[in-house]
């Protein structure tokens, strides 16, 4: 497999990684004043784009569109579900993984050649 194949998937990672944390990781401190929370994410949602806009543009020479955003959805899913576990200490419940699940063969059909 080439790394044109493999960097996008590793960039998109990353960068749910921060938008995770841009929007949900405020949510582990109800206290904090929405006038420093909200500059304080947009900031972290700058890192997320310095690696999705590149995530992007390598991955649309092997990859449809389609492909990049239910890849991008995939993996939003994936990343939210161990945060939400570790960050947020929320239990995982089985209509979750049900769910994410019917989300993943949705993938598998936009990975479909037609």
């Amino acid at each position: 497999m080439s790394w044109t194949y493999l960097v996008p998937i590793v960039l998109l990672c990353a960068s749910n990684v921060f938008m995770t944390f841009a929007w949900y990781g405020q949510l582990k401190y109800p206290a904090a004043p929405l006038w420093a929370v909200i500059p304080i994410s947009w900031g972290i949602a700058f890192a997320e784009y310095c690696f999705a806009v590149p995530a992007n543009r390598i991955g649309y020479r092997v990859y449809s569109a389609a492909q990049l955003k239910t890849m991008q959805e995939v993996i939003t899913l994936a990343v939210f579900a161990i945060f939400s576990a570790t960050y947020l200490g929320e239990a995982l419940k089985w209509n979750h993984l049900v769910a994410f699940g019917c989300l993943a063969l949705a993938a598998y059909f936009g990975f479909l050649k037609a």
